[in-house]
């Protein structure tokens, strides 16, 4: 007998159950932070991920990492969240076809963490 599946995550349909070894909340989790890598959206992307539309309600579904009893367990909330947010759009997922647009995606991530890294260093240094 086939395991249930859940959201796509086989094995995970109940709040205390495991696969291989973690909750479908830290499976969730780890899929979503995920999604704030450009290079990621593209793989799900060339592998037409995109094209099923149980994958895009599961997406939908993952908004629920937006409420604030859900936000602190994002790492980089920032491009997590707003990857997910743009991923609920189709031109968006279609444009992630685009090495252009990845590359655009990937230089920004950078500078914004430089920028956010020199903020910090300027801080630290004014005490």
């Amino acid at each position: 007998m086939a395991a249930p599946k859940t959201n796509g995550v086989a094995g995970a349909s109940k709040e205390g159950e495991t696969f291989n070894g973690a909750t479908r909340f830290e499976i969730e989790l780890e899929f979503v932070q995920a999604l704030s890598s450009p290079l990621y959206l593209h793989h799900l992307a060339t592998q037409q991920y995109f094209a099923f539309p149980e994958f895009i309600a599961y997406l939908k579904y993952l908004l629920y990492f937006t409420q604030p009893e859900y936000l602190v367990y994002l790492t980089y909330p920032g491009p997590t969240l707003k990857n997910l947010e743009l991923l609920q759009h189709e031109d968006f997922r279609r444009d992630l076809l685009n090495p252009g647009l990845i590359e655009r995606m990937v230089n920004e991530g950078i500078a914004a963490a430089y920028e956010g890294g020199q903020a910090a260093a300027d801080g630290a240094s004014a005490t």
